[in-house]
């Protein structure tokens, strides 16, 4: 990771924004861009102004970072997400992370679109991660140690909070919510699964697979920030349905099932920052 090119993108955001704190962040996956338009809008600024961050190079990513306010709290909020299989490096996929450590967040709500492999799993479904695999073969952290990542070698014992689980709880049953709950494993893209790899991954104990999240995850809980994270269910994956793969039905199930996202994650920024 570039540091001065990470310090020269937060010092953009902060002066752009006209924001220095913010309480929490939610870093929006494929197709769940529009849960910002349940916030209150304060000022906003496109991915490509913010060095290092770059236009967002997949359908279903707006491509801004907004600062919101909630409870008189305020959130920043990253409507889409750079990948890794992008190949733009760590700079890009680090960036939400390292701008909210920057502002002092205390929590960190990460989602995404991902594939059914659980049989419990059907499209359209929630899903709150409690545990990830990172089946990646790389890791962000490594490289020379800098202390915004706390300690060099990280615990992952509790990645995903569990007090913040206990909240998405909460909200998902004050917005009448069936959420689901399950472990997400992240493969490096940009090709889907296999059937042999998805019967490996189950084997493994995985019940969504995907291709970001953990390492967003893993950087900000490097950086002591709280972490919850939610899978939008867009497909069975592969071998799991006999249909093909394709990310059209990622960005159309995620377009059906917004109602709920919104409401449920509306509801859990609400408790976190009550």
């Amino acid at each position: 990771m570039d540091m001065e090119l990470l310090e020269k993108a937060a010092e953009t955001v902060f002066e752009r924004l006209v924001l220095t704190r913010a309480k929490c962040v939610l870093i929006l996956g494929s197709g769940w861009s529009d849960v910002a338009e349940a916030f209150e809008l304060v000022r906003e600024i496109p991915y490509q102004d913010i060095p290092g961050l770059g236009r967002a190079g997949v359908v279903g990513h707006a491509g801004r970072l907004r600062h919101c306010r909630i409870n008189g709290d305020d959130i920043l909020i990253f409507q889409g997400r750079r990948h890794w299989y992008e190949g733009a490096g760590w700079n890009p996929v680090a960036l939400p992370a390292y701008i909210a450590a920057r502002a002092g967040v205390e929590t960190a709500l990460i989602t995404n679109a991902a594939g059914g492999i659980s049989t419990e799993l059907a499209p359209g479904d929630l899903m709150m991660i409690t545990d990830h695999i990172n089946a990646m073969g790389v890791n962000p952290l490594i490289g020379g140690h800098e202390e915004i990542w706390g300690a060099r070698f990280p615990d992952q014992s509790r990645v995903y909070d569990p007090a913040l689980q206990d909240r998405m709880r909460e909200a998902a049953a004050a917005s009448g919510t069936d959420l689901k709950e399950g472990v997400y494993i992240a493969t490096s893209g940009p090709t889907y699964e296999t059937p042999a790899e998805v019967k490996a991954y189950r084997l493994l104990g995985a019940d969504a697979v995907g291709m970001s999240t953990v390492p967003e995850a893993m950087l900000a809980n490097a950086a002591s920030i709280k972490v919850a994270a939610v899978s939008c269910i867009t497909n069975y994956a592969a071998g799991v349905s006999p249909e093909p793969l394709g990310h059209a039905e990622v960005i159309e199930t995620t377009r059906q099932a917004m109602p709920v996202m919104s409401k449920m994650i509306h509801e859990f920024v609400s408790l976190i920052t009550a």
